[in-house]
């Protein structure tokens, strides 16, 4: 199979999702092409809304949460005539001469964006390929239900009643769960993964992350965390935040329990020999760290969909959040020390289905294509 995914540069969750689906098929023989949505409108307005999502969400958080609610209380916005469609597919007449010329057997949307310049291709042209939308939060975010694809891939089977709607037949929505890397299906030993990440095998590690782009109070809460007896170990990861990275290293160089990072490539053996993770509640993290039945503790550094993400978690038992700074220091600092409250928070995170997201829409795929090959012959 040749497969397109288009994704886009608003964070880097929907990146990780088209990559995490892309290494999934081409384990399995196939062909996958990822491309930026936002290019076939034009590459500054591709540059322009990545740059601006980012400044957005490190330092102006307040503005994407009310932002979001507006969307949300606003539906409208998204509409046939309203100025968004138009922007978004002033690139469909470029997208459909790419598609003619490249002959893809499906296409997969882990955006909203292309998801909806894709339905305006299927009601323009015609497009006879297989597409689906692949969720990356805990709920059904704006614009979505606009679209018109032939399957949604969702978190979960309980979610599906936020998804249906006219666009969105029931049968055509699948709880598949959110696609990670293959990586998060394996684990390693805890006592072997804390000597990897340089933790003492019998001290407690706690794992803090403002996402990829290290987003939220991360100085602030390092700051208080200080207070961490000498056998519990803090690493913070500040991903491609290489400001924050700086501004901890001067300040926690001499704090020998502290351990500063940057860009982690192999976060699953960072979670392995993590005993509590403390991030805010990304769908792509939260999902991994679930798959390796980590207990998290939330950080409200965005809110928006993330709110969704954290409500799913916390009533099911696995996570937990409090109001400030200072309770989240000391809901962490009491969490590492009752390892009971841990490993109850564990079990409720070994109850949740552990699907493995990509290759149910690889089956998906593999199905359309075998019927098409099929009614061809």
């Amino acid at each position: 199979m040749r497969i397109l995914i288009m994704s886009d540069n608003t964070g880097e969750g929907h990146n990780s999702c088209a990559k995490a689906i892309k290494e999934y098929f081409e384990l399995q023989g196939d062909s996958c092409t990822i491309v930026d949505s936002l290019r076939f409108i034009s590459r500054p307005v591709s540059t322009a809304v990545s740059e601006g999502f980012t400044c957005m969400y490190r330092h102006f958080p307040g503005v994407f949460r009310n932002g979001y609610t507006y969307m949300e209380k606003h539906p409208g916005m998204f509409h046939d005539r309203s100025a968004v469609y138009r922007l978004l597919t002033m690139g469909t007449e470029k997208l459909w001469r790419y598609l003619q010329q490249s002959k893809y057997d499906g296409i997969i949307c882990p955006h909203m964006f292309p998801a909806l310049m894709i339905t305006h291709i299927k009601k323009v042209y015609g497009l006879d390929t297989p597409t689906c939308f692949v969720a990356t939060d805990y709920t059904c975010s704006p614009l979505v239900k606009d679209s018109r694809l032939d399957r949604y891939f969702i978190p979960h089977d309980s979610l599906a009643w936020d998804f249906e709607c006219d666009n969105i037949p029931i049968d055509h929505i699948v709880g598949s769960g959110i696609p990670v890397r293959q990586m998060f299906y394996q684990s390693k030993p805890k006592e072997e993964a804390k000597r990897q990440s340089a933790v003492p095998p019998h001290h407690k590690h706690l794992v803090m992350m403002g996402g990829s782009m290290g987003c939220g109070p991360i100085l602030g809460l390092a700051r208080r965390l200080t207070a961490l007896p000498d056998d519990c170990h803090l690493t913070v990861v500040c991903g491609t935040n290489k400001n924050l990275q700086r501004q901890l290293l001067r300040k926690f160089r001499n704090q020998k329990n502290f351990h500063i990072r940057g860009y982690v490539r192999d976060m699953a053996t960072l979670m392995d020999s993590a005993d509590l993770y403390l991030t805010k509640p990304g769908g792509i993290g939260v999902t991994e760290a679930a798959l390796k039945n980590l207990p998290m503790v939330f950080i409200n550094a965005v809110a928006g969909c993330e709110e969704y993400n954290r409500l799913y978690y916390t009533r099911n038992g696995g996570a937990k959040t409090a109001a400030n700074l200072e309770d989240l220091a000391r809901l962490c600092q009491n969490l590492l020390e009752n390892d009971a409250r841990r490993i109850q928070m564990e079990k409720h995170l070994q109850e949740l289905p552990k699907n493995n997201a990509a290759q149910v829409i690889h089956s998906y795929f593999r199905e359309q294509v075998g019927k098409t090959i099929k009614t061809a012959g």
